[in-house]
């Protein structure tokens, strides 16, 4: 399952620079596995962040997630070959920003599932036997 789609991509930028982006072959198509690449570095990136605090991948996919993989999605395509243009670049640092308040607790993800909390317990139990040397028993030595 991914956050967003090729069609999502769309939404935010224009179909001929994501060919321009990711045509290694000059062909004049939009080579979907460079596209696909960006979409799992997307998702990865995203679990990454949250995954402490939400169980992941995120299902139902919330419109903020998606929101946040188009824009992550765009800069990996564009820039696969150089710098990403600032505009798309801001784009990617203000998720990424996001993704850090989210890690952090300081925004949430309202309709996400929170992470199974860790059932362990992590206390530590010391115990050991009665001491065998003690100055009671040790008199007359």
């Amino acid at each position: 399952m991914t956050y967003c789609t090729l069609d999502d991509i769309f939404g935010g930028i224009d179909e001929e620079d994501v060919i321009a982006y990711t045509d290694d072959f000059e062909s004049g198509i939009v080579n979907i596995d460079n596209v696909n690449k960006a979409i799992t570095g997307a998702d990865a990136l995203i679990n990454s962040y949250i995954a402490k605090r939400y169980s992941v991948p995120v299902d139902p996919v919330t419109d903020m997630i998606k929101d946040l993989a188009v824009d992550i999605a765009i800069y990996k395509i564009c820039s696969r070959r150089s710098a990403a243009p600032e505009e798309r670049r801001d784009k990617y640092e203000d998720a990424v920003r996001y993704l850090k308040e989210i890690a952090s607790g300081k925004a949430i993800l309202p309709e996400a599932a929170a992470a199974p909390s860790d059932s362990s317990d992590h206390t530590v139990s010391i115990s050991s036997n009665s001491r065998v040397f003690s100055r009671d028993s040790m008199k007359g030595f």
